[in-house]
């Protein structure tokens, strides 16, 4: 987007709560990157259209991708998923007593525990390894309800390579197009994305399209 109209998207977007301009000031102190309050006001949103209930992140830092799915959330879980021991903690020891929903914080891999959860899940986030998406999406179709959202982040920058995923996904450019197996084994950020928008836009069940909002949302809602 341009300057002014990226200004007017953060003009009209929403504001920081005490607990996530908390969070905000670790993450500028700490050099961490977040989904912003742009990329967050549309968590809120979806959660709030969805009536979420049950909501999934695979990655979830400290906390803050959380908070905005709760401030969405009338009631209902979010469950946090985390390698790292001290983000986890540091995101318990910020959203607990927070919002009026429960926090469930898992640390080790988000694949295994999402095997863990029975669903169904109303939304769910991928911000972990790009290479992974698409192996959660097989994952998450079968434990999200119908009209249910799966959210990726980090779809149009950070270590993305733009031009090369247009050229993935324009078939017709591609001299070897992205399969649409979702064990695909990828080596790059890019190419696993690439993968997974080839394989959530071809499946019939979903619904996607691309918001050009923090570092690129794709929004997916699953209509069968």
């Amino acid at each position: 987007m341009n300057e002014h109209l990226d200004a007017l998207v953060d003009a009209v977007g929403p504001s920081h709560d005490d607990c996530q301009s908390a969070m905000l000031d670790h993450a500028v102190a700490e050099g961490f990157p977040t989904v912003g309050a742009d990329a967050g006001g549309v968590l809120r949103l979806l959660a709030r259209v969805v009536g979420a209930r049950d909501v999934f992140e695979f990655g979830s830092g400290f906390g803050y991708s959380a908070s905005w799915f709760a401030r969405g959330m009338d009631a209902g879980r979010v469950v946090l998923t985390e390698y790292d021991e001290a983000e986890l903690a540091l995101a318990r020891e910020f959203l607990d007593g927070a919002y009026d929903v429960a926090f469930a914080f898992e640390s080790g891999d988000a694949m295994a525990t999402f095997g863990r959860y029975d669903g169904p899940f109303d939304l769910v986030l991928l911000d972990h390894e790009g290479a992974r998406y698409a192996p959660a999406l097989a994952r998450v179709r079968a434990k999200l309800r119908p009209g249910g959202v799966v959210v990726a982040d980090n779809v149009a920058a950070g270590p993305v390579d733009t031009e090369t995923l247009v050229s993935m996904l324009r078939e017709d450019d591609a001299p070897d197009p992205p399969t649409r197996d979702a064990s695909w084994d990828v080596d790059t950020t890019t190419e696993g994305i690439g993968a997974y928008l080839d394989l959530v836009r071809s499946d019939p069940g979903f619904e996607t399209t691309l918001l050009p909002v923090g570092e690129g949302l794709a929004v997916s809602v699953r209509v069968e």
